[in-house]
């Protein structure tokens, strides 16, 4: 095993996105990103030593040395044979040592091959070979044994791992039903073309991305959100691949091809994120590149060093020592577990519908100070309600909401949603001219060569409109409508607060996490919020570049921030923030790839069950980092002085790295 050999890098081959490469290479957060500069060494991949080979065949080779060691051992002690000794006993041993050794001495090889001289394999060649050459027969077997049922069991654990997730995301049936010329064909699901009609069973799994034309079904979309809460979908609304049928038949025309589905992404996203390594990761790759060549220079010391100093010097006796120092030294309990935790870690929160863009964002939230939050959409459903319409006489209210309505039709913000609603179908016959979008304010077009602008208060004082309306105490959001150079009137709009917004703040208050609320939306209405919620601190009527200067403010005062919004009209505030949390939910892409956790199924108590997975991830990665160096460091110094045999270095290498393992895989079963 390679200084590297333990890595995830090849886990799951990465396969990015251009979006998500580019979101990758843009972002102003160099100090968090992975690093790309993979080693073109060996690397040894613990998963693919199970391809194509059953649990036997993985431990065939240690059953075979196992039975000729305890053969040769009970000749040697318990039924003595006279032939059993010189050349003959040698030789045995050696076929012993074979089945187990060949393919280490291979892997030796290969990484001197590639200019990796301190390879976990060739420290375990060097000291096995030096147990023949001092006739510790028995030792060198059971040493190389060991180490190779050590191995089985990581490469075990590994695939177990990457099983688990695999199957967890990618849930799509490898086939599909579709309907052509009147008749149901059976076809690959990657074969399906945009506008195939599927037919969906009751408990069947939907194989692309595509458009309800059923009058409705009921759906499980426990594959994309974690959450297996029924969700029913009515004619022309999207339906995404992995999701399951309820209990009638349904139709699904496609809309997306196979490769591009949600699903897709996701798995995507979770593949490449075993390539973002988290700072303690990257440290001990690093540290095991200083620490190795060390340990075989303190060997070659332990050996020659006592001559100067010892009395009675015996060569034999302290290249024993060295030996057994140099198996206790290999530092797979390390790379193995490390890497194994975050991928865990990353694991355990797909499992609950969070997607994690690296383990270095598990890091980043667990030591998070400070959690920034949208409203809209975020602590709140984002389906706005029309409350009331306040129109002055002078104006015909029916052909202004007409007019809102049109502009309103040029936007997709959950505001124009509900005028639509409200107004009902836009009337074509109005044409609009010179539409324009102001962030932070609203819009503004040409109607019948008059200006209409449609917005919050500071738009029409941007365009210098007066008005006497006093809507400073009113808790709902409010519309200001202005035409021809004349204040209107106003709509007022609310929204309704997510069902467990007020659990997942008093989740992030109890891990000691401050909350502040940043809002567009006027400061009556996000104060309400806030106070309904137990929110620490709330802003309003704030633009884009006045919640970059707010999280500029927290970030200098009070720490680390994590921001939670929609991913992209905040996208300066998610770049600023240590680490952007979307609120995905199942359609929206952009959030997917601008933000570095997501949240599928737009619960805002998923923003503490994130934190928290980050903060258990990290205490088992330290747990194992105390764990391995704690008894190597112990059984080194006995092998130093003699004190430790190479029975004691196999625990201290197999025995820590299996215990480190089980230790890292625990997470999954985690409940949060």
């Amino acid at each position: 095993m390679s200084k590297e050999c333990c890595t995830t890098d090849n886990y799951l081959k990465p396969q990015k996105t251009e979006a998500h490469q580019n979101q990758c290479d843009s972002k102003k957060k160099d100090n968090h990103h992975h690093d790309h500069s993979h080693s073109h060494g060996h690397d040894h991949d613990h998963s693919h030593d199970l391809e194509g080979k059953t649990t036997f065949q993985l431990f065939l080779p240690a059953v075979v040395s196992l039975i000729l060691l305890l053969t040769a051992i009970t000749f040697d002690n318990y039924f003595l044979q006279n032939w059993f000794t010189g050349q003959v006993r040698l030789a045995w041993y050696i076929i012993a040592y074979i089945p187990v050794g060949l393919p280490v001495i291979k892997e030796a090889i290969e990484s001197i091959r590639y200019k990796d001289f301190f390879s976990e394999f060739f420290l375990m060649v060097i000291a096995t070979v030096g147990a023949f050459a001092l006739g510790e027969y028995p030792e060198a077997v059971a040493v190389m044994l060991f180490y190779a049922v050590g191995e089985v069991f990581q490469t075990l654990a590994v695939s177990r791992a990457k099983g688990n997730i695999k199957s967890l995301l990618d849930q799509r049936p490898d086939e599909v039903t579709v309907i052509r010329d009147n008749k149901q064909v059976i076809i690959k699901a990657e074969d399906a073309k945009i506008g195939d009609i599927i037919q969906l069973k009751p408990g069947g799994k939907l194989g692309l991305d595509g458009q309800q034309i059923s009058e409705s079904a009921s759906y499980n979309t426990a594959a994309l959100t974690g959450e297996s809460k029924p969700d029913t979908k009515s004619k022309g609304e999207t339906v995404l691949a992995g999701m399951i049928n309820g209990s009638t038949i349904s139709l699904v025309r496609v809309t997306t091809a196979y490769s591009d589905s949600k699903l897709s992404k996701i798995v995507a996203l979770v593949q490449d994120a075993t390539a973002q390594k988290a700072p303690t990761e990257l440290f001990i790759r690093k540290f095991a590149k200083v620490y190795t060549p060390i340990i075989v220079l303190l060997s070659v010391g332990i050996t020659l060093l006592p001559a100067f100093f010892a009395d009675t010097y015996v060569f034999s006796d302290w290249l024993y020592r060295a030996l057994v120092f140099l198996v206790i030294s290999c530092p797979c309990a390390l790379v193995i577990s490390i890497p194994l935790g975050y991928f865990g870690g990353i694991g355990a929160a797909s499992h609950n519908g969070i997607l994690f863009k690296g383990s270095n964002f598990l890091d980043i939230l667990a030591s998070i100070q400070n959690v920034v939050i949208d409203k809209t959409g975020t602590m709140t459903e984002g389906v706005f309600k029309v409350r009331e319409v306040i129109i002055n006489p002078e104006f015909n209210k029916d052909q202004i909401l007409k007019m809102v309505n049109a502009l309103e039709s040029q936007s997709t913000h959950p505001v124009a949603t509900a005028i639509h609603d409200y107004a009902g179908e836009v009337d074509n016959t109005i044409n609009l001219a010179d539409t324009e979008e102001i962030a932070g304010h609203g819009l503004k077009s040409t109607v019948n060569g008059k200006e209409l602008l449609v917005g919050n208060f500071k738009l029409l004082d941007k365009f210098n409109i007066s008005h006497d309306a006093d809507t400073a105490t009113i808790v709902y959001t409010v519309i200001a409508i202005a035409y021809d150079q004349k204040f209107v009137g106003y709509l007022t709009i609310s929204d309704s607060i997510k069902v467990d917004a007020k659990i997942a703040i008093d989740k992030l208050h109890s891990m000691n996490v401050r909350v502040t609320m940043l809002s567009g939306d006027k400061s009556a209405v996000v104060d309400h919020v806030a106070k309904q919620l137990g929110i620490d601190n709330a802003y309003g009527d704030l633009l884009p570049e006045d919640k970059v200067n707010k999280v500029k403010e927290i970030k200098a005062s009070n720490g680390s921030v994590a921001f939670v919004g929609d991913g992209v009209n905040d996208a300066p505030v998610i770049a600023l923030s240590d680490a952007g949390i979307a609120m995905g939910g199942l359609g929206s892409d952009a959030a997917i790839e601008t933000a570095d956790v997501v949240i599928q199924d737009d619960m805002p108590s998923k923003i503490a069950m994130a934190i928290n997975i980050g903060k258990q991830t990290k205490k088992i990665v330290w747990q194992n980092i105390v764990l391995a160096f704690s008894i190597k460091a112990i059984v080194l110094l006995l092998g130093a002085g003699g004190l430790a045999t190479m029975w004691e270095a196999v625990f201290a290498d197999v025995g820590v790295a299996l215990l480190a393992i089980l230790n890292a895989v625990r997470i999954q079963k985690m409940k949060f």
